[in-house]
C-alpha cells in the first residue's frame, strides 16, 4: 500500500475527516432549499465542478494503485455532490435546470470519458498516464481553491466578513494542510501542489477576518452563499456605495458656505417653502378683497 507507515495513514485519515466536514458545509443551504422549495437563484456550477474533480481524483488513485484514502474521501464527495445536484434539479427553475443538465453531460460524462480515452491513447505506460492525469487534477483542484478570490474581493470592498464565515475558512485550511503533508510524505507532487494554493488562500481569508471582524457591512442585506452570485453582490455593493457618496441637493435647498476673516464657517440656507408661499398669497388676496369691500361701503355711505 502507498500509506505503508502509521504517520502517513494518520495524516490521510485526518485529511479525510477535514474534507468530510467541508463537504457537509452546504447542508444547511440545501435544507432551506427543500423547506422553501426554491433554489433562491444561486448557481449549480460549484457542485458540478466539485463532482468532476472528485471523479478525476478517484480515477487518479485507481491508476496509481494503493491510494485507498484518496478513493474513500472522493467517493463520499461524489455521493454528496450528486445529492446536492439532485436537490438543485428538483427545485430549480426550468432555465437553470437545463443549464445544469448541460454542464453535467458536458463535464461529468463527456469530460471524464474524454480524459480516460486520451490518457489511454496518448500514454501507453502507467507512469506517463499517471503524469498526464496528475497535472489535469492539479489544474482543476487549483481552480477550485482559487474560486474564493471573488468573495475575498467583496470582503475587501465592503470591509465586512459577514459573508466569509471563519469556521469554514479554518476547516478548508486544515484540510489543505493535511493533504499537503500527505502528498509530501508520499512524495506525490500532484497531491501537494494544489493544497499549497489552498493553504495560501485559506491564510489570506483568516487574515482578512482578523482585519475586518469588527467592521459593519456596507448595507444590511445578507449576501448569498454561493460564488455564482458574487457578481450580483458586487453590483449591489457598488450601487450602495455610490448612493452614499452622492447626496443630491434639490433647488429648494441650496446651501452656500462662506469662510470669514476670523476663519469660522458660516452657513447660509435658502429654503423655498411652497406651502408658505401659497398661504401668504391667499392672505394677500383676502386682504385686497377686504379693502375693496370697505371702499365700496364708504362710497355707498357718501352717496346715501
Amino acid at each position: 500500500m502507498a500509506h505503508d507507515t502509521p504517520l502517513i495513514f494518520v495524516v490521510g485519515v485526518l485529511g479525510n475527516i477535514a474534507s468530510f466536514i467541508c463537504y457537509l458545509a452546504p447542508v444547511p443551504t440545501f435544507y432551506r432549499v427543500c423547506t422553501k422549495k426554491t433554489t433562491g437563484g444561486f448557481q449549480s456550477v460549484p457542485y458540478v465542478a466539485a463532482l468532476f474533480c472528485s471523479m478525476l481524483w478517484i480515477f487518479y488513485a485507481y491508476i496509481k494503485k494503493g491510494e485507498i484514502l484518496i478513493i474513500t474521501i472522493n467517493s463520499f464527495g461524489c455521493l454528496i455532490e450528486t445529492v446536492y445536484l439532485a436537490i438543485y434539479l428538483t427545485y430549480s427553475p426550468k432555465k437553470a435546470k437545463m443549464f445544469t443538465l448541460k454542464l453535467i453531460f458536458l463535464f461529468n460524462l463527456g469530460g471524464i470519458f474524454l480524459i480516460i480515452l486520451l490518457t489511454h491513447v496518448l500514454a501507453k505506460e502507467r507512469t506517463a498516464r499517471l503524469e498526464i492525469l496528475g497535472w489535469i487534477c492539479v489544474v482543476l483542484s487549483t481552480s477550485v481553491f482559487v474560486a474564493p478570490l471573488s468573495i475575498i474581493k467583496v470582503v475587501i470592498r465592503t470591509k465586512s466578513v459577514e459573508f466569509m464565515p471563519l469556521p469554514l475558512s479554518v476547516l478548508l485550511t486544515i484540510s489543505a494542510i493535511m493533504w499537503m503533508t500527505y502528498g509530501i510524505l508520499l512524495r506525490d507532487i500532484y497531491v501537494t501542489l494544489p493544497n499549497i494554493v489552498g493553504i495560501t488562500f485559506g491564510t489570506i481569508q483568516m487574515v482578512l477576518y482578523a482585519m475586518y471582524r469588527k467592521q459593519k457591512p456596507v448595507n444590511d442585506q445578507k449576501l448569498p452563499e454561493h460564488k455564482g452570485d458574487i457578481n450580483d453582490i458586487e453590483n449591489e455593493v457598488s450601487a450602495v456605495v455610490t448612493n452614499n457618496e452622492k447626496k443630491e441637493v434639490t433647488p429648494a435647498q441650496t446651501v452656500a458656505i462662506e469662510i470669514g476673516d476670523d476663519g469660522k464657517k458660516k452657513e447660509e440656507k435658502q429654503v423655498q417653502d411652497e406651502p408658505e408661499k401659497k398661504q401668504n398669497q391667499t392672505e394677500h388676496n383676502n386682504s385686497n378683497k377686504t379693502r375693496e369691500l370697505e371702499g365700496i361701503k364708504l362710497q355707498q355711505q357718501k352717496e346715501g
